[in-house]
């Protein structure tokens, strides 16, 4: 007799095989991020839902922890996500500041994955682009204490309320810890899926692993590594 719950299924019988597409050394460019500004326009192209999602992994030092946040600009410096500076995430880069990055494109069987130390951006930088956010997730930065305990839901929409009537017309101003981090890497990696899980994989890093910023006239050293 079948057992089996209805609706089950055997986690470990769940697979896909990757056919979309190969990747060889040829394909790529000399600059890791011109490599990833080329996937991510084709990852916007493909239309994937949230394509500058992206897996933040920090630690405390004794315990990791990850959560996804948003890309929100990327150049020859690094990657730059937004967060309350008294969040765990902030205070985990406080103490340890390097941290990892992976842009789970599963739509296009890719993924991108970026070692590197995670600095906080200028302010001037900080408030362009608090600026452009939409007016309720301005007050939203406002109201939430990001990764404290709270008593209710109810509390936090309260005080968003009481913002909104308070900055009705106003121009709503950068909170005091509230900004950006850059992620400067060190180490990015292109996945691409294959077939029989012979992925393509191939590794970028800095020819001096030491360097305290990513430049585009410092070289970096193209390695494919085992799948």
């Amino acid at each position: 007799m079948d057992s089996t719950p209805p609706g089950h299924h055997d986690v470990a019988q769940l697979r896909l095989e990757y056919r979309q597409a190969g990747l060889r050394r040829g394909d790529l460019h000399l600059n890791p991020f011109e490599q990833f500004r080329r996937w991510f326009q084709q990852a916007l192209q493909a239309e994937l839902l949230e394509p500058n999602a992206m897996v933040l992994g920090t630690t405390d030092g004794l315990r990791p922890s990850s959560r996804t946040v948003l890309l929100k600009a990327f150049d020859q410096r690094g990657f730059v996500f937004f967060t309350n500076y008294g969040s765990r995430k902030s205070r985990e880069i406080a103490a340890q500041p390097h941290v990892s990055l992976l842009f789970p494109w599963y739509g296009l069987q890719r993924q991108v994955a970026v070692l590197g130390p995670a600095e906080p951006i200028s302010t001037a930088e900080s408030i362009a682009y608090f600026v452009s956010r939409p007016f309720g997730s301005r007050l939203s930065a406002w109201v939430s204490q990001q990764s404290s305990v709270i008593s209710s839901r109810s509390m936090l929409e309260l005080q968003w309320e009481e913002l909104k009537r308070r900055f009705a017309g106003r121009e709503v101003p950068l909170p005091a810890g509230w900004g950006g981090f850059r992620v400067q890497p060190q180490e990015m990696e292109f996945w691409q899926g294959r077939e029989n899980r012979l992925h393509d994989r191939f590794r970028y890093r800095l020819a001096n692993s030491d360097a305290d910023e990513c430049d585009a006239a410092v070289g970096w050293i193209i390695e494919r590594i085992a799948p």
